[in-house]
């Protein structure tokens, strides 16, 4: 394989990258109000925009013109410096702010074709300009900028391609917006458009160039390791050396050690407000030479591309661990939620296999059903005499089975209901008492049951009887019906089914003992009469699974209401996949230094 095609492939393997790198971000989801998640986020969202405008449209096309942007400061003259440049009026200077209202990219005619489609920077409608000679100034309502086309201009999303000669064929200015603009829209796209460039002019003045926000942006030219020309603009006559070796100084503390400094004397401007052409003449000969030199341009560019992969790297690497924190605070908000609803099926499960549901209502209906009521509240002596008096379960007549269907759906839907709403009030809380989830939970009532979880809760209740009632019919199919189960009837050993499955002496004391004792005795005895002792467990062990399947199922339902909210926090795969991209995004980079080295 000769250089040629290596190249190429290495070229389509680094652009197959960028763009899983470009599809892993679009599914990055930071769904939690964590410290430091809104920088992160904001730093996503400008690694999208980047890999968008730049990253990838310069790896398919290093061949392309350069793009170089001029940034700086309200005030700062980057206006004035691009019509001197260009040797004529084209953008527009002034006291009103902002003055650049729409970004103006000036080209050669020759380079049109790599600018007109949406190659790079393809978020801005393109608006085909042309300079009025004469005319008033952009901004105004008859701007020297003509749209022959008759396009909309919206503000902030559009970008003007202008043709002219006087720009070097291999090279395109950008006026951008004011990095502290007054106007947020303004702001942001400024930052778009530097971070589009091949290489910055960056303009500031002799009495700004200390200020602050200036330099947090040139921290992110060092951190790209972008070429940078800074403008050091209306220099007082006789403190040019001085203004300018402090500034180098401050260059150099920073890292930026590489940039080139131009200093523009403060003059006069003319009657139509342009600089004497010698004052920018130093800049226009170095743009010049760049484009003159076709290896020049391309290591810039690939200088440019490679700071631009290694920086993206590590704010992948920067995302994937803020998706590791969000993951850790998410399962802790969804243990939370898992542990309160567990509870309240442990709860359940008490209530219904302890005996605890076996008391009032439903105690007193089924006593009144198997016609013993007086037997059982005759037990104060204890459950001794229970054998004794079993057999008064055989004799009388029982009292219609609806009524204790009716207590133990109505007691066991009061338990249910109770537990899932301690448990909703439990999860809330914790949510509450923590950052992230306090921000889940602030527009949403989740401190109690869910609209109709009553009634969700009454017919799986209803469900389970008629279950029960259908584990009766089937075991008895093809079989004798004895007498006790025509007296009974089908539904009445159903119940008894229903009365053995709740009943156990466990944690009850004293006089409780015997009543539920008692009552679990004899439902199981007349089970145990008709289909036999095995079976009867089997049964029971049925009916029990049954129901705690449909209690599970409830309470699932109900902590969802809660999970929901998590649904868009990151997984381990999720973080596994972004560190991949992150450590193959690195070795891109160092692989780019070394080839130009």
């Amino acid at each position: 394989m000769n250089t040629d095609e290596s190249a190429g492939h290495a070229a389509e393997a680094a652009v197959g990258l960028l763009q899983e790198c470009l599809d892993v971000l679009h599914d990055v989801r930071l769904p939690l109000e964590l410290p430091g998640a809104v920088e992160v986020r904001q730093a996503l969202s400008s690694a999208v925009v980047q890999l968008d405008d730049y990253i990838l449209p310069r790896y398919r096309s290093l061949e392309a013109p350069l793009l170089a942007v001029v940034g700086g400061s309200t005030g700062a003259g980057k206006s004035t410096l691009v019509n001197a440049l260009v040797g004529h009026p084209v953008t527009r200077s002034g006291a009103i702010r902002p003055t650049t209202r729409q970004p103006i990219l000036l080209h050669h005619p020759h380079d049109r074709g790599w600018f007109e489609g949406d190659r790079i920077l393809p978020g801005l409608t393109r608006i085909t300009g042309s300079v009025v000679p004469g005319g008033a100034l952009p901004g105004a309502d008859d701007g020297a900028i003509s749209d022959p086309g008759g396009q909309e201009r919206i503000g902030g999303q559009s970008l003007v391609l202008v043709g002219q000669g006087s720009v070097p064929q291999g090279i395109a200015l950008l006026d951008a917006p004011d990095i502290d603009s007054v106007s947020d829209a303004n702001r942001q796209l400024a930052g778009q458009l530097l971070a589009a460039a091949d290489l910055w002019l960056f303009v500031t003045t002799a009495n700004r160039y200390a200020d602050a926000v200036p330099w947090r942006v040139l921290a992110e030219a060092a951190s790209r390791e972008i070429t940078l020309a800074i403008i050091l603009d209306r220099v007082p006559s006789g403190v040019g050396d001085e203004v300018a070796a402090d500034l180098r100084s401050m260059l150099d503390r920073q890292g930026l050690a590489d940039a080139v400094l131009f200093t523009v004397p403060e003059s006069d401007l003319d009657a139509v407000d342009m600089l004497s052409p010698d004052a920018v003449e130093p800049i226009r000969a170095w743009l010049t030479a760049i484009a003159a030199d076709s290896s020049g341009r391309a290591a810039i560019a690939r200088k440019t591309l490679t700071g631009a992969v290694a920086q993206l790297g590590q704010q992948m690497s920067e995302i994937a661990s803020a998706e590791r924190e969000q993951r850790d605070v998410g399962r802790e908000l969804s243990r939370r939620v898992a542990e309160a609803y567990d509870a309240a099926s442990q709860r359940i499960g008490v209530a219904t296999t302890q005996g605890t549901l076996l008391r009032g209502e439903v105690l007193a209906r089924w006593q009144d059903f198997v016609g013993t009521g007086e037997f059982f509240r005759s037990l104060e002596t204890g459950i001794g005499k229970l054998r004794d008096r079993i057999g008064a379960f055989f004799t009388g007549r029982p009292q219609p089975v609806e009524n204790v269907e009716q207590a133990i759906e109505t007691g066991l839907h009061a338990v249910v209901v109770d537990e899932a709403a301690k448990a909703a009030e439990q999860a809330e809380a914790f949510w509450r008492s923590d950052p992230a989830g306090r921000t889940l939970v602030a527009h949403a009532d989740l401190g109690t049951t869910s609209p109709h979880f009553d009634t969700r809760v009454a017919a799986e209740i209803r469900d389970w009887q008629g279950e029960v009632l259908g584990l009766i019919r089937a075991e008895g199919a093809g079989k004798r019906f004895t007498a006790r189960m025509v007296s009974f009837g089908v539904n009445g050993v159903a119940v008894a089914l229903m009365v053995v499955v709740f009943a156990s002496t466990a944690g009850l004391t004293g006089l409780e003992v015997g009543i539920a004792g008692g009552t679990a005795v004899v439902g199981q005895k007349l089970l145990e009469s008709i289909f036999g002792e095995d079976a009867v467990r089997r049964l029971a062990k049925e009916a029990r699974a049954g129901l705690n399947k449909r209690v599970a199922t409830l309470l699932a339902g109900e902590a969802e209401r809660f999970l929901a909210t998590l649904e868009d926090v990151p997984s381990s795969d999720d973080i596994d996949e972004v560190e991949s991209v992150a450590g193959r995004l690195s070795q891109l980079a160092r692989r780019s230094r070394e080839a130009t080295a």
